[in-house]
């Protein structure tokens, strides 16, 4: 496990200054941010894209090749045992949280309809043919803890669990489901595992953000790409999401995902700027809008054309739209319902999600996935067993009083 050593009184000082700006930050944001995004977000992120692409060397890769990092076991042995021990240090018997994507703002039924009209080339696995899926949606805050959601950072997750989908899976220990994990941003937090062992220690030690600002000129560059999309936000349900890192889309191709939402809608938060919202906003505005109406996202694929520019190996890169646009491939729509039950919450704390609940076709790609594959899975275990519930794979006819 990488090892730092504890921070000095100034440092500590200087984190907190900054995670005092940043949480002052949250509650001016709604009034500046949209109009700073329409302008601003994209000629900026083409900005940092190119300094990043600027600085990287073409390794020759081939469309959807994948080649292993130097030091990849280590560095996921490193993350593993840190998330570890930050549970261990945080959480007693029965009342541990997951590692990542901790708060659950709410676990709604969905539907996943598969279009009639996919473009051909991407008729694969789940794609095929048309088709409606029953879901498990999970919306979820940051990690590894739970703050009020004003004093987050910026940062909402949709995890996305289909049922009933037949044919073999690579994990063997559920049998019938495919996963979706995606977030509010088109990059990932680290480009590979390696610097997210790094983070992870940061995050042990209690300063995340001398991760960015100490350690290498690219993770600024990493930090940068986050805080154009890392805002306050209104819904869980008015977010787009991203996958961040590739997957195949049957052999020989691959592809990033998106889940946008069809509504423009922006939920007022009370109390902004001066006054203090409640500690679950989110949550409540998604009670209030699935209590009104069904909500629907477009879910979107993107089609890897150039190995250099749209990287397997680098989940700090963004796939450029010019040279491959996102295509909708399918409806994910939320029926009105009522959800906030404790009986619920319950069931979405024991859910498993990880990428590797999948079709062959649609196998994780890159070095951030294959990590995720032993990460998701001992952590889960450390999670349950803990805890002492047993892992359960849903059939979507669950019912909660």
């Amino acid at each position: 496990m990488i090892t730092l050593p504890p921070p000095t009184w100034l440092e500590l000082t200087a984190h907190r200054a900054f995670r005092a700006i940043q949480r002052g930050m949250r509650r001016i944001d709604p009034f500046f941010r949209p109009a700073f995004n329409a302008i601003f977000r994209e000629p900026a992120a083409r900005a940092v894209q190119w300094i990043m692409n600027v600085r990287r060397r073409d390794q020759g890769f081939k469309l959807a090749e994948e080649q292993a990092l130097p030091g990849e076991e280590e560095s996921l042995d490193s993350v593993i045992e840190t998330f570890a021990a930050y549970m261990r240090q945080n959480y007693r018997p029965g009342e541990y949280q997951r590692g990542g994507n901790t708060k659950t703002h709410g676990i709604v039924r969905a539907e996943f309809i598969v279009r009639e009209d996919v473009p051909e080339h991407m008729r694969r696995g789940l794609f095929a043919k048309p088709h409606i899926y029953r879901a498990w949606v999970r919306f979820s805050g940051p990690g590894p803890d739970m703050p009020k959601d004003i004093e987050d950072v910026g940062f909402v997750s949709c995890a996305i669990k289909l049922v009933d989908v037949r044919g073999p899976k690579i994990l063997d220990d559920e049998n019938f489901t495919q996963d979706f994990i995606s977030v509010c941003t088109p990059t990932f937090v680290t480009p590979d595992i390696n610097s997210n062992a790094m983070l992870q220690a940061h995050v042990l030690r209690g300063t995340p953000a001398f991760y960015f600002f100490t350690t290498s000129f690219s993770h600024f560059l990493d930090f940068l790409m986050q805080g154009l999309w890392n805002e306050t936000q209104t819904s869980p349900l008015e977010a787009r999401y991203w996958s961040c890192v590739p997957y195949l889309l049957g052999p020989g191709q691959a592809m990033m995902y998106s889940v946008r939402p069809k509504a423009k809608t922006r939920t007022r938060i009370a109390n902004l700027p001066f006054g203090t919202p409640s500690d679950n906003y989110l949550r409540e505005a998604m009670i209030k809008t699935l209590s009104d109406t069904d909500v629907e996202f477009d879910f979107m694929v993107q089609v890897q054309t150039d190995p250099h520019l749209m990287p397997v190996e680098d989940a700090g890169v963004r796939w450029p739209e010019r040279l491959s646009p996102f295509v909708p491939v399918a409806t994910l729509r939320i029926p009105k319902q009522v959800f906030a039950s404790p009986a619920q919450f319950a069931f979405a704390h024991n859910l498993s999600y990880t990428p590797w609940h999948c079709l062959p076709d649609h196998r994780p790609l890159g070095n951030q996935s294959r990590a995720r594959k032993r990460m998701y899975f001992e952590l889960r275990n450390l999670r349950q067993r803990m805890n002492n519930t047993p892992h359960i794979e849903p059939t979507g006819d669950e019912v909660f009083n």
